[in-house]
């Protein structure tokens, strides 16, 4: 594999001169999103407290940011932009299709745990 890899991130909007520049570029934009996680963590904002599908909206942009720190990882450290389409998506789409499953298995179990705490026994019919 003797080809040169692409310089760009973010589908082309920011370009760069070489594969240092690139891993530089791409260090800064992780630590950008990582410490907006960081800083919503800390403040907690009032305003992102609400429930939204049986759990609080802040969980969700925690859940939505780290999914997408991983799939940047993926696509530019591990060069899956450089692969051919089937094996991005057989990669991408397994981890994006296992990760919604433990996301739904949380959820359920987490809930059912809450009723039993909070009521005791709860018997569920699906």
């Amino acid at each position: 594999m003797a080809h040169a890899h692409k310089l760009e991130i973010l589908r082309g909007l920011i370009k760069f001169k070489s594969n240092t520049q690139k891993i530089w570029g791409v260090l800064i934009l992780l630590s950008i999103v990582t410490a907006v996680e960081v800083i919503l963590g800390i403040y907690k904002p009032e305003s992102l407290m609400v429930k939204v599908i049986g759990m609080k909206l802040l969980n969700w942009i925690f859940i939505i940011l780290t999914i997408v720190k991983a799939y940047y990882i993926t696509w530019d450290f591990m060069h899956m932009r450089d692969e051919t389409k089937a094996l991005r998506r057989m990669v991408v789409w397994t981890a994006v299709f296992l990760i919604c499953y433990l996301v739904f298995i949380l959820l359920q179990e987490g809930g059912y745990i809450e009723g039993v705490y909070s009521e005791g026994f709860v018997k569920r019919d699906f």
